[in-house]
């Protein structure tokens, strides 16, 4: 059967997909667009897909773009920031080092159960017009060049054969990769894990570990359930997520050289290991065994493309396309940049504008977001079970995240050209900055101690920290953007330098002298006390 041509075909409808669809909507009122899903809708809630956790970035895209914040705020669950635990074989929690926030910070982020939340995307697709077909294979497609159509054959739920012409052919595919396959673009990108995850349906009360009242009032409210919490360890952490649908999300992340896939690559296998590992998290596993709902696993889960964009009017968005590393939860913001690229190319061809142009600086600078990324997770995994090292990491991964790519984000200036152009040098410098720290790190915890004293490391006690959250959502003109990203650039000099000399004073002054280009700097933020 022919199907009618339409401006846009997206491959996959999952949540990069039916996001795409719905800010293309959003954008283009007009647009005929069909989405194809190889799975039927609706799906399993709790037991869907993982990427649960948001960030900062990929909150905004979904509340503020796409303008569902009343659906996250009441279909899901807020989060309770990140926070972390250094509790490799200890079940005494309250006796190692947490790092995290007392009070939730203002900017909000999510706990997304994806089944929950896609199905609604779906919904809400259809209810904006956008054609969006569920239970279909595609079967072949042909992408066109010098200004032809994309064909695309499918086959639906009753057997029957359709094809369909698009102008544009968006792959949302997931890691099916259609189009990423068919050309041949997969590439490595140096970073070797492996995930495996299960979602039990019950909640797991991290609150309820511990019965030390120091401990218990620590946090307001009383709630570390709701974060996003990392027991870590050498070379591997462990996530706990909570779903809105009653059940947690419980995954096991691990660099492939320390710890084996063969080791956890089933349920009875995953449960040994935490019993080594995390013997807390373990025996509220085996409390609910009973109630275990899926398991599954990734092996080397990151990887990279060569191409994401291109002017014979196709793209690739989400993990069609490239992926990173679950430890910040990115995924969404990733999905948020290259879906905002993808409306814009279209905008442009709308216009008669030559796509070229646009593309080569759309995949510029998506790849540069994406390395500088991915900087801070290749090689880093050894040092996540260091109580010294990585509370100081992650602030600085955090304050590099928050002070320049959430700006581009949050003051829409991701198509910005005359920003980058302008601001190049600078914002290149704290690239190289970025990737110097990360190397730094390393360097530090091959000579620290790594003390994990019982101690609450409050992101919020920084008064700094907390200010760079509560402000990314104000609203700045030019001057004041281009101001906003020169500030944060000279904080991240200055934290550097501060950084150097937390780990400097322990003795190790070799780490001062590989960095003393750094002392020039004016700026000095505070970080926590030193144990």
């Amino acid at each position: 059967m022919r199907d009618m041509q339409h401006e846009v075909v997206i491959l996959g409808g999952g949540l990069a997909g039916l996001c795409l669809a719905l800010q293309l909507r959003g954008e283009f009122p007009d647009m005929d667009i069909m989405v194809l899903e190889r799975k039927p809708h609706p799906v399993t809630a709790s037991a869907h897909k993982v990427g649960e956790s948001t960030v900062e970035i990929g909150a905004h895209y979904f509340g503020h773009t796409l303008g569902l914040r009343g659906h996250l705020e009441s279909a899901h669950i807020r989060k309770f920031g990140f926070r972390f635990f250094f509790c490799d074989g200890r079940e005494d929690l309250a006796a190692v080092t947490e790092l995290g926030v007392r009070k939730v910070l203002p900017t909000p982020s999510y706990q997304i159960d994806r089944g929950i939340f896609e199905n609604f995307l779906g919904e809400e697709a259809r209810r904006r017009g956008i054609v969006f077909r569920d239970s279909v294979r595609v079967t072949k497609f042909t992408l066109g060049s010098q200004g032809n159509l994309h064909r695309v054959h499918f086959s639906v739920a009753d057997g029957s054969e359709h094809v369909l012409d698009a102008r544009w052919l968006l792959d949302a595919s997931g890691r099916a990769g259609l189009i990423r396959r068919k050309l041949e673009l997969t590439r490595d990108n140096g970073h070797h894990a492996n995930a495996v995850w299960f979602r039990l349906d019950d909640r797991i009360s991290i609150d309820g570990w511990c019965d030390d009242a120091e401990w218990q009032g620590r946090c307001t409210p009383a709630e570390r359930w709701r974060s996003t919490n990392h027991l870590c360890g050498p070379g591997y952490w462990t996530w706990l997520i909570p779903l809105a649908s009653g059940a947690h999300s419980v995954g096991i992340v691990a660099d492939a050289a320390m710890h084996t896939l063969e080791s956890m690559n089933t349920f009875e296998r995953a449960q040994t290991w935490l019993t080594q590992h995390q013997p807390a998290l373990a025996r509220e596993v085996a409390q609910r065994q009973d109630k275990l709902l899926d398991f599954a696993f990734f092996r080397d889960y990151s990887y990279s493309c060569s191409r994401m964009f291109s002017a014979d009017r196709w793209a690739l968005t989400g993990e069609a396309g490239a992926f990173l590393d679950p430890f910040y939860s990115p995924g969404s913001d990733f999905i948020a940049i290259s879906n905002t690229y993808i409306t814009e190319l279209i905008r442009h061809d709308r216009a008669g504008k030559p796509l070229a142009p646009y593309v080569r600086l759309y995949e510029r600078l998506f790849f540069s977001f994406y390395e500088s990324t991915l900087a801070l997770y290749r090689n880093q995994y050894p040092l996540l079970g260091n109580a010294e090292v990585l509370p100081i990491k992650v602030i600085w991964d955090y304050t590099y995240y928050w002070g320049v790519l959430c700006q581009l984000v949050f003051q829409q200036r991701l198509t910005d050209a005359a920003l980058f152009a302008e601001l190049g040098a600078e914002l290149d410098g704290a690239r190289l900055l970025n990737e110097r720290m990360q190397a730094f790190f390393g360097r530090w915890h091959a000579c620290s101690a790594g003390s994990n004293p019982r101690a609450m490391l409050d992101q919020g006690d920084l008064p700094w920290f907390a200010a760079m959250n509560a402000t990314l959502h104000d609203s700045l003109d030019d001057a004041g953007v281009r101001t906003r990203l020169r500030e944060n650039v000279a904080l991240l000099q200055g934290l550097a330098a501060t950084i150097v000399e937390r780990a400097a004073a322990d003795g190790n002054d070799s780490l001062r002298d590989e960095m003393n280009d750094l002392s020039h700097a004016q700026q000095r933020p505070v970080l926590f006390e030193a144990a």
